[in-house]
């Protein structure tokens, strides 16, 4: 896992710091016992015994979880690592995928619904939309079913809701490190760019990019688009690129997401504003990092999608099938900030489908 820095504000420092460290612990503790789980070389002894093929058999784990875009296929890399384990002992992983994000919350919801009506062993989600999908988180813990958030939501809420734990990145807190990194180069008036509005992981990463921002004495707003402008890169460059020719005082901008990134860089690009705005943008993609590399995007926020995917199903594994629960929570898969210093560890990882 790669660790690069997150500039150089001492309070984000300091807290990433400590993230970081608890990321390390959670990451030992899971490749222990993804040492230990049937998937290894070893499956017998690993499970206590003769027969280990057949020592999940029956477990059944959901992971609901988005489609078609370079982020959730990295998530879904790492849910298919960790299926291997599974398969192995004799359990499976079923995913179950939303069409688009168009409709978040409900869509989500419904997804937790069927996933439930499955009688799986246990539920791994995101919880994008609180409000329009923790009934349904609800009514899965209250039938018994083990449930795992991930990649959006927190520890606060996976206690509020009775889930086991939290996987995955603290969004607030990525957002500052954004806006701090902006803010220490030199940016006075930041714009985040926010494609799915009312998902609460990205107003979150809105929200913490004023903050950052505003703790190195310049200011942010946010530019909140039409969810069905999601993907649509022709849509969210003219939405950008406007923006920036509107006000030149303009010199720093946020996205959410990768495709995001790419369509803020040609914004940029075509509103002739490569010298005044610097690109901050959540995710990883090979475009984004050549980006990076050559100095188009100043850096981009890595919550390490891989991790996410793979950790929920192997948390979640070890759970149900063997009764073992980390004591870590919850786990922290980021943020992580990619720079010029830092890119060609996050390249490699790319290239083989881990970033």
């Amino acid at each position: 896992m790669m660790v690069p820095k997150l500039g150089n504000t001492t309070n984000v420092k300091s807290k990433s710091a400590k993230m970081r460290i608890a990321a390390v612990s959670a990451v030992a503790a899971t490749l222990a016992l993804a040492a230990c789980s049937p998937g290894g070389t070893n499956n017998s002894s690993a499970t206590g015994g003769a027969g280990a093929e057949n020592s999940a058999s029956g477990v059944n784990i959901v992971v609901i979880g988005g489609s078609g875009d370079p982020f959730f296929a990295t998530i879904q890399r790492g849910v298919d690592s960790a299926t291997k384990s599974v398969e192995a002992a004799g359990g499976k992983v079923t995913y179950l995928a939303l069409k688009n994000y168009e409709n978040l919350g409900p869509d989500t919801a419904q997804l937790t619904e069927t996933a439930i009506s499955q009688k799986p062993s246990a539920i791994a989600v995101p919880d994008w939309v609180p409000d329009a999908q923790n009934a349904a988180i609800k009514k899965a813990v209250d039938a018994g079913i083990p449930v795992l958030l991930y990649n959006a939501g927190d520890i606060d809420s996976a206690k509020e809701l009775g889930a086991m734990s939290y996987v995955g990145t603290d969004d607030r807190l990525a957002g500052v490190a954004a806006g701090k990194s902006l803010g220490e180069a030199g940016a006075k008036n930041v714009l985040c760019v926010n494609t799915t509005p009312g998902a609460a992981n990205n107003e979150n990463r809105c929200a913490g990019a004023k903050e950052g921002v505003e703790g190195a004495g310049g200011k942010s707003s946010q530019l909140s688009l039409p969810s069905t402008n999601f993907g649509n890169q022709t849509a969210v460059t003219q939405a950008i690129k406007s923006a920036v020719l509107q006000d030149p005082s303009i010199d720093g901008v946020v996205t959410i997401g990768v495709t995001d990134s790419e369509s803020a860089k040609s914004a940029i690009e075509q509103a002739n504003a490569k010298d005044r705005v610097k690109l901050i943008g959540f995710d990883l993609s090979p475009a984004v990092l050549d980006a990076v590399k050559s100095g188009a995007q100043y850096a981009a926020i890595d919550q390490q999608p891989f991790a996410q995917g793979y950790y929920a199903v192997s948390a979640l594994f070890h759970y149900t099938a063997y009764g073992v629960e980390l004591p870590t929570k919850p786990i922290l898969t980021g943020p992580l900030v990619v720079t010029k210093d830092n890119v060609e560890a996050a390249v490699k990882g790319s290239a083989v489908g881990a970033r």
